[in-house]
């Protein structure tokens, strides 16, 4: 590495290897001037260089768009063309036309796997080229002149997951969308070079590509400087509702503790809610009912009576793994004691079932049904936390087998809080069904998030070390990946399950699983239930309500943006 490497040491190894290739240097009227380093005309102020952009059309008429890895330096995470990179000294003479084509076969292959015996057969035809300018913080922008071309072609894409994090293929009405943030497109983050081709090139999505291929535009066009939307406001909006449901929540909650007439039992059975929390359960059915149908006073009961019972489910979880502390509280087997904590979980899940029968806004016609779908929730999270249980002394654990466990331990509760609330806004069979589908995959998505980032998120933001899902031995996606690779990492075995570590080695073995791929797949796998999950919600009706579904499912992943 260059003598700039100490600015890289914190980044992915091999995007930062990459910060040294030679781009072209420009002047603003696209002459190239010289080589600078990938670095240098990135950060700070940058320098003026040129760029490709690609854009795959199958026999569809669908556009291939791609999702940035979190690994890349500049714009992770950011939605884009099919193919965007640089032109580079070793692409042969600047000023042929060639060099561009030789560059995107290039980068083609590496980024989407798409061979150089499949791209030399293709057409790549060149539509014009824009300048721009877009920062992406105060470390790092992008200065081009972009040249743009179009392909058509079917194609096989095995793309790499050090380069991309997903793909989709978009039509016309998809795009649109894509480019307006609506649907599933609300809170992701659009590339801003991105929006200005199919706002300069292809008429925000409605013109014909082989008409634009025809007519390709020869001037320079000067966008100035782009601005990346930002997505922060879809957390605030997410929270602020939160906050007005939480207070009145909270005190159907707090009303129904009181019921419980023996002081000590009561105090074991309140304790942990002084802990506070954002109540996400117990408002989730009044969303669902927003969002789908007629909501009413009964969602807030229904909300209350499952955020009971999952304290059941903490007070008796404590217990079993003896574990002292639950949101910076005692556990409630610690601030009072064992019988006493068993005999409060019990009451719990009891008086949540005595909530639904004596609500007078939960109509007897939904009751049977909300009821049922209740216990099977508690049973199947009775099934998960055993299964998680005898992880523990199994010596082969499956993907499989951690799916199905978290889908019951943790994912059980928001596919119920979802399917019930439903039910209780009338809506119909489908709808149900399709709620009940968007929970699941969204406590998939949080709890695989939940493993990722406590391998890739700081001391001080974790409030413990990151990784310390290896020392604990905890049999997550990433670590299940890794043992099934066959691949050697040492540290990461030696650690693993060892509940210590005592040669400050955790940051070694969380480099190994990010070596491996082992946390870039948790990441796969979260972002498919993610997809699903707004699949879900693209069936409904769009309104304000199904807009804040949408920012819950983002919720987790703005956490990481």
């Amino acid at each position: 590495m260059s003598s700039d490497q100490d600015y890289l040491v914190d980044y992915n190894e091999e995007q930062a290897e990459m910060m040294e290739e030679n781009c072209l240097a420009l002047d603003t009227n696209d002459n190239v001037i010289g080589c600078v380093s990938k670095l240098d005309s990135h950060r700070k102020e940058g320098i003026l260089h040129r760029a490709f952009s690609v854009l795959i059309y199958d026999s569809q008429n669908r556009l291939l768009v791609q999702q940035r890895s979190g690994e890349k330096i500049t714009f992770p995470r950011v939605w884009a063309n099919s193919c965007c990179s640089h032109p580079l000294d070793i692409d042969g003479d600047p000023k042929d036309i060639n060099s561009l084509k030789e560059a995107a076969r290039r980068k083609l292959e590496q980024e989407l796997g798409i061979s150089r015996s499949t791209t030399e057969k293709w057409n790549f035809n060149h539509i014009g080229r824009f300048e721009y300018r877009c920062r992406w913080d105060k470390e790092w922008v992008e200065h081009e002149i972009d040249h743009v071309m179009i392909v058509k072609a079917d194609c096989e894409v095995n793309y790499n997951k050090n380069e991309i994090q997903a793909i989709d293929w978009l039509d016309n009405q998809q795009l649109k969308e894509m480019m307006t943030h609506k649907g599933r497109w609300k809170n992701q983050l659009i590339a801003p070079w991105f929006e200005a081709i199919v706002r300069e090139f292809l008429d925000d999505g409605n013109a014909n590509i082989d008409d634009i291929i025809k007519s390709p535009k020869d001037e320079i066009i000067r966008c100035g400087e782009l601005i990346i939307r930002d997505k922060s406001g879809s957390t605030d909006n997410l929270l602020k509702t939160l906050g007005v449901h939480r207070n009145v929540v909270e005190g159907v909650i707090q009303d129904n503790l009181s019921k419980i007439k023996q002081d000590r039992l009561r105090g074991a059975m309140s304790h942990l809610f002084k802990g506070g929390g954002k109540r996400l359960r117990a408002i989730l059915p009044y969303l669902v009912g927003d969002a789908v149908g007629n909501v009413h006073e009964g969602h807030y009961t229904l909300g209350a009576c499952i955020e009971i019972i999952h304290n059941f489910t903490l007070v008796h979880d404590d217990i079993m793994d003896q574990d002292p502390i639950r949101r910076g509280l005692d556990a409630v087997h610690i601030a009072y004691d064992d019988p006493t904590a068993i005999n409060a979980g019990d009451a719990m899940l009891a008086l949540g079932f005595e909530m639904l029968a004596d609500s007078p806004n939960i109509d007897d016609s939904h009751l049977r049904h909300v009821v049922s779908t209740i216990g099977e929730m508690v049973r199947r999270v009775a099934e998960g936390q055993q299964e998680d249980f005898e992880f523990e002394d199994r010596e082969i654990v499956s993907e499989e087998d951690y799916i199905a466990m978290i889908a019951g331990k943790t994912s059980a509760m928001f596919e119920t809080c979802s399917e019930t609330g439903a039910i209780l806004a009338g809506a119909n069979k489908e709808t149900v069904q399709n709620m009940a589908s968007w929970g699941l995959n969204l406590g998939l998505c949080f709890q695989i998030m939940d493993d990722y980032i406590d391998m890739t998120s700081d001391t001080e933001t974790l409030g413990k070390p990151a990784g310390s899902d290896i020392i604990q031995g905890k049999r997550t996606l990433i670590a299940i990946h890794a043992l099934e690779s066959g691949n050697e990492l040492k540290t990461f075995k030696k650690l693993f399950g060892t509940e210590n570590d005592p040669k400050g080695e955790l940051n070694n073995a969380v480099k190994e699983l990010e070596e491996n791929g082992s946390i870039q797949y948790a990441m796969d796998r979260a972002m498919q239930h993610h997809r699903i999950a707004h699949d879900c919600l693209d069936k409904l009706e769009q309104s304000a309500a199904v807009d804040i579904l949408r920012d819950m499912t983002d919720f987790q992943l703005v956490r990481i943006n």
